[in-house]
């Protein structure tokens, strides 16, 4: 019975050298001493014995038995060779009762090159085995700032806590994304059922994926993480295959989107939305009204936030009247999950469903892939989904405003700044504010503080800054009803005679919703979609009048005809992040007449100069800051 699984054995491997040498490659096994310096070798990291999957060992560490195996480690030499007789009593041996001897070999770049039990290795790939065991020494790359080492080291750090070879990505960042969506803190170590059963998963959704498959390929990591962003891991796990097919069809252009280097196209300003003459016909057959969903993580009542989108709503139903019919969900998050809102509004026949909030992400996503006839949008930016937009506004515009205000008012050198959360938008708020005080005052700091570090929000957060003497302090953007006369917003001056505001900024959703939806019932919307590829981001600002500042009596003519040249400049086009800018360690971000690109801008990990404060970290945030650094969060306030 060996001799003839080697006779089939020594069939596979021809083909595979026919095959090799019709695509121009080696037809052999790759030597790992051909390509990775001795020294490197040398300096190998023992790692144990450990299980290993068999698909991942690719190559041989030295010339001597390359030549009798083919690319796909099956045996090339004669039947009636000594070699062969060996290869059939480790068949026999594999078949009666396994084979248990480790073999040895060395790891480097998550491949593995075998010194020795090359023929273990082979009987084991001829049978399909899934895992084999191994004593591993690891191999370091060279730290040369590639790609490929970038990944790599991306790589160990999942590696490191869940002793996983597979999934692999084609992005660095998809490692960290895979550990935060199976629930886990960015250094949590995975117990034995846990890598068990992701194994398990793994595999059959890579079945379903790519049946014909049998080779690693980091499509099929892609894919599974794209899958487990829209459904969940759970899901996974009680899907059949047919079940994954139909899923994976749903989000292919997702994954599409996902393996590009360049996923986002920003939208910087709304396409001219002027109201178009209305035709004869649209007057004998008027449009059925637009049904539009408005779904809040919180209420009016509680979150300033909720209640400036609210107001937007209120704009779009003046503008529009009988041309649509809104609909309103509050707390959406009741149960951890926004689905069922979502779902309950599409339900109630809304076709465009605006999300307004980062930690309605997941859900707007899912439920734009289950109906893909609703247009979803979500208020959040820079997220890479082809199934959903996003929108946000380039408050960094009206923060350097404001901060040129502050600087002007500075009656000391020290302003307070207070910011919620560390996500992407809010630290180039941040940095425009200390650029637009440092412009006018170069010898004022500004002291940052977080109002989702530690307890009691921006009421505590401004306690702080007061014992340190500080007055004149940027505080939230929005208030809620409940807060409407109470406590402070915008720009003011804090003392304990109370608050004199000097300059607030202003979000003017509902000028970004009467673009959206002009856009939506005129078909330019559908045609931005049809006309990219890539997801689609609004990120409009002061030139697209969906943001303002608004300065109160207080403040001096001159300081009021200051922030209205700085607005007129930046409307047409002059940005605040131009250089040299240095961060608050003195590096260098960019050199004097250099502009910070937009992606940079959205990025920002780092703090200007003169910023005293830090981006807090991950655990220091309260679970709101949490879940919503979750979605958008900047390094290093995420779990990745």
């Amino acid at each position: 019975m060996p001799e003839l699984y080697y006779k089939e054995a020594l069939k596979l491997a021809q083909r595979e050298v026919r095959a090799c040498a019709s695509r121009g490659e080696h037809p052999y096994l790759p030597l790992l001493d051909d390509f990775v310096p001795s020294e490197l070798i040398k300096g190998g990291i023992n790692l144990g014995t450990q299980w290993i999957p068999t698909e991942l060992i690719v190559g041989t560490r030295n010339a001597g038995r390359a030549n009798a195996f083919a690319r796909n480690f099956l045996p090339l030499l004669s039947e009636t060779s000594e070699f062969a007789s060996k290869w059939n009593a480790l068949c026999n041996a594999h078949i009666e009762e396994g084979i248990r001897d480790p073999i040895l070999c060395y790891e480097y770049m998550n491949r593995f090159y075998v010194e020795e039990g090359n023929k273990r290795v082979s009987v084991l790939k001829f049978f399909d085995a899934p895992t084999i065991y191994a004593r591993v020494i690891r191999i370091m790359p060279e730290q040369n700032g590639s790609r490929e080492v970038e990944l790599y080291n991306a790589f160990l750090e999942f590696n490191r806590c869940s002793n996983m070879h597979l999934p692999e990505f084609s992005k660095a960042a998809s490692y960290a994304k895979l550990q935060r969506l199976l629930g886990k803190e960015h250094d949590e170590v995975w117990t034995d059922d846990e890598r068990k059963d992701f194994t398990a998963a793994y595999h059959y959704f890579r079945e379903a994926y790519a049946p014909n498959g049998n080779k690693a390929d980091a499509e099929v990591g892609d894919a599974m993480l794209v899958y487990i962003s829209v459904y969940g891991y759970q899901d996974l796990r009680g899907k059949t295959a047919a079940e994954i097919k139909k899923a994976v069809a749903k989000v292919r252009e997702e994954i599409s989107l996902d393996r590009k280097e360049e996923p986002i196209e920003i939208k910087l300003d709304p396409k001219d939305a002027a109201e178009k003459p209305s035709g004869i016909l649209s007057k004998v057959l008027p449009k059925a009204p637009l049904k539009v969903a408005f779904v809040h993580d919180k209420t009016p009542l509680t979150s300033g936030w909720t209640y400036s989108h609210e107001k937007g709503r209120a704009h779009i139903e003046r503008v529009f009247g009988d041309e649509i019919e809104t609909s309103v969900y509050y707390n959406a998050l009741g149960d951890g999950d926004a689905s069922e809102e979502l779902e309950h509004a599409i339900s109630d026949g809304c076709t465009v469903v605006f999300t307004t909030s980062p930690r309605l992400l997941s859900a707007s996503l899912r439920s734009a892939v289950e109906h893909p006839k609703v247009t979803v949008l979500n208020c959040s930016l820079n997220t890479s989904h082809r199934y959903i937009r996003t929108y946000y506004a380039r408050m960094y515009e009206a923060k350097f405003i404001i901060g040129a205000i502050a600087g002007a008012m500075a009656q000391s050198n020290d302003v307070g700044y207070i910011c919620d959360y560390p996500i992407f938008g809010q630290v180039a708020g941040i940095n425009a504010f200390a650029l637009g005080v440092q412009m006018v005052n170069p010898l004022v700091k500004v002291r940052l503080e977080w109002s989702s570090v530690g307890s009691g929000g921006v009421d505590a957060a401004t306690a702080r800054l007061r014992e340190r003497g500080i007055k004149l302090i940027s505080t939230q953007d929005t208030k809620s009803l409940r807060e409407l006369g109470k406590s402070s917003f915008g720009l003011a001056i804090i003392n304990e005679n109370g608050e004199t505001p000097l300059a607030i900024p202003v979000w003017n959703w509902g000028r970004y919703y009467e673009a959206i939806i002009r856009s939506i019932r005129d078909g330019s919307f559908k045609t931005d979609y049809e006309g990219s590829s890539r997801a689609l981001n609004y990120y409009w600002g002061l030139s697209a009048g969906v943001i303002d500042v608004e300065c109160s009596d207080v403040i001096p003519e001159s300081v009021r005809r200051l922030a209205n040249v700085l607005k007129d400049s930046i409307c047409r086009g002059v940005e605040p992040f131009q250089g040299p800018l240095f961060d608050h360690d003195g590096n260098e971000i960019i050199g004097e007449e250099q502009t910070l690109s937009l992606e940079q801008i959205i990025k920002m990990d780092w703090l200007v100069e003169n910023v005293v404060g830090a981006i807090p970290k991950y655990e220091e945030l309260d679970d709101t800051g949490k879940a919503t650094a979750d979605v958008v969060g900047v390094e290093p306030s995420t779990k990745e």
